[in-house]
């Protein structure tokens, strides 16, 4: 099993004929993702050759849902078309939107994260957010599909090259799903959400957690882990030697004082038991370490 993804996943990806969505359609489709539509609005009808395989284009999400069976968006909207195309996603009822595009304003993230919210259906990955991918099952997003293989230790990550990182040390291991979560301050699918999804998934046996400093979303994890999660956690914190008080670039953390720093969040996870590296490769080998022991 897997979370958010599998197998089955049907892809359409909006945006798919500009410049980025060709190149990661292509990428997808060679990673063994079920890429069965493109989304451009005014060129429906059209198709996209991707070395021999056809994909047709739809002016709208809810057409191409309705031709091809699709579930999972991933859109490569431009910042200013972003909301409304993720807006029409949730719309059209899609069951996950993996928002990869960057740049896109707080204002208009604040919409469509609370509409996907309290549709009930939609699940919101990001945005500014490598995406999701399930080795070996499917791949919704820029993740490199072939630096790892399937496996039993699931990864929830703010960071996206922290997340291939993270991936390619253990990769002899292997991974159930990979979430790239995002930086920005707002996004539709938390490190809570992963740690609770990776928990109910009989096929995950333990967790790496990545997060970052500023802000507090690895503290809450602290909380939600010592209270519902059994399965052991690993965590890599970035940002031990970024300077208080200083904003930072990724989700423009700020550290003020000693409240979302790298060593108060180490603290709290600590606290509840979850192993913390100081560097992506130590935390890595404290998973290892842990999946010996499960064996």
């Amino acid at each position: 099993m897997s979370i958010f993804l599998n197998s089955n996943s049907k892809i359409l990806v909006q945006g798919m004929t500009g410049i980025e969505g060709t190149k990661h359609t292509s990428r997808l489709l060679k990673s063994g993702a079920k890429v069965v539509a493109g989304v451009t609005p005014n060129k429906g009808g059209q198709s996209v050759d991707f070395d021999g395989t056809s994909v047709p284009v739809f002016n709208s999400v809810a057409e191409a849902m309705a031709a091809t069976g699709a579930n999972v968006s991933v859109i490569f909207v431009p910042p200013k078309f972003a909301k409304a195309a993720v807006m029409e996603a949730i719309s059209a009822k899609i069951e996950l939107c993996v928002v990869i595009t960057e740049g896109i304003p707080v204002h208009d993230s604040v919409i469509f994260v609370n509409q996907a919210l309290n549709s009930g259906i939609t699940r919101l990955i990001g945005p500014n957010c490598p995406g999701v991918i399930s080795p070996g099952e499917s791949n919704a997003g820029i993740i490199p599909a072939d630096i790892t293989k399937k496996g039993r230790i699931g990864l929830v990550s703010k960071s996206g090259t922290l997340t291939y990182q993270m991936m390619y040390e253990l990769r002899d291991i292997g991974f159930s799903t990979a979430v790239g979560i995002g930086g920005d301050p707002i996004i539709g699918t938390t490190h809570i959400d992963c740690l609770k999804a990776f928990e109910e998934d009989p096929e995950t046996d333990a967790i790496v957690m990545i997060g970052e400093i500023g802000g507090d979303a690895e503290e809450r994890a602290a909380v939600f882990i010592k209270d519902n999660v059994t399965k052991p956690v690993v965590g890599y914190v970035a940002g031990f030697t970024a300077p208080e008080g200083k904003t930072m670039g990724h989700a423009g953390a700020i550290v003020s004082g000693s409240a979302g720093t790298a060593q108060a969040k180490q603290d709290a996870l600590e606290a509840v038991g979850v192993k913390v590296g100081k560097t992506p490769s130590q935390t890595a080998e404290l998973m290892r370490q842990i999946m010996k022991n499960l064996k």
